[in-house]
This record gives structure tokens, C-alpha cells and sequence, in this order.
């Protein structure tokens, strides 16, 4: 696996251990849709939160969060909306991004709720 596929999957699992440790319900990881993918359906209370992952060794010129732009949205918000229906979800969902950067041996993970809407 390339390293940057390795660090990404590493990202992942640390992105699941802080939501579990703030109280979420990991309900899906890596749920597919066509050509959509996300990378975290979790639950917490009454909220579904589905949650992108974006891990990265520098932060260059775009910061990891702006790497998610309109057709990426699109693309999340049309793989939710099939788990909602398959799963038959009454929830009310809102569309979070958590961003890693690592530095060294040092990671830095940062939640943002809430992080776009769609209309």
C-alpha cells in the first residue's frame, strides 16, 4: 500500500477513536455508493454525523478542510442521503470534517462541526 494510502487509513482509525471517546456511535466506516465513500457515518444523541477524513503531512498552499470542495459535497451528500433511505434513518444529519496533521511523530486532529451545508 502506498504511504500515503497508509497514512490516510491511519487518520481514519484515529478520526474513530476521538469520536468514540466524545461519545459517538460509530455506525459505519468506508460505506460505499456508487462512486461515493464515507469515510465516517457516526451517531451521537439525535444527530447523524457523517464525517469526511482528511490527513495530511503538510498543509501546503490549501489547508486540508478547502480540499473539500463542490463535487466532493455533491458526491457526500448524494452517498448520505442512499444510507439514510437504505437504513431508513429519522435523524436529523449534518456533515462534519475532521482534519489530521501530522508533524513529525506529532498528530494534530481537529473537528469541525457542522463544516457545510447543502441546499
Amino acid at each position: 500500500m502506498a504511504q500515503h494510502n497508509e497514512l490516510g487509513k491511519l487518520g481514519e482509525k484515529m478520526a474513530v477513536s476521538f469520536l468514540q471517546r466524545n461519545g459517538y456511535t460509530i455506525l459505519e466506516t468506508n460505506w460505499r455508493y456508487l462512486k461515493g465513500e464515507i469515510d465516517i457515518i457516526a451517531k451521537k444523541e439525535d444527530v447523524l454525523a457523517i464525517v469526511e477524513v482528511k490527513t495530511r503531512t503538510s498543509i501546503g498552499v490549501v489547508a486540508p478542510e478547502d480540499s473539500v470542495n463542490q463535487k466532493k459535497i455533491r458526491l457526500l451528500v448524494a452517498t448520505a442521503n442512499q444510507y439514510i433511505i437504505e437504513k431508513d434513518i429519522d435523524l436529523d444529519a449534518r456533515f462534519d470534517i475532521i482534519t489530521i496533521h501530522k508533524q513529525n511523530n506529532k498528530f494534530d486532529l481537529n473537528h469541525i462541526e457542522n463544516a457545510f451545508y447543502f441546499f
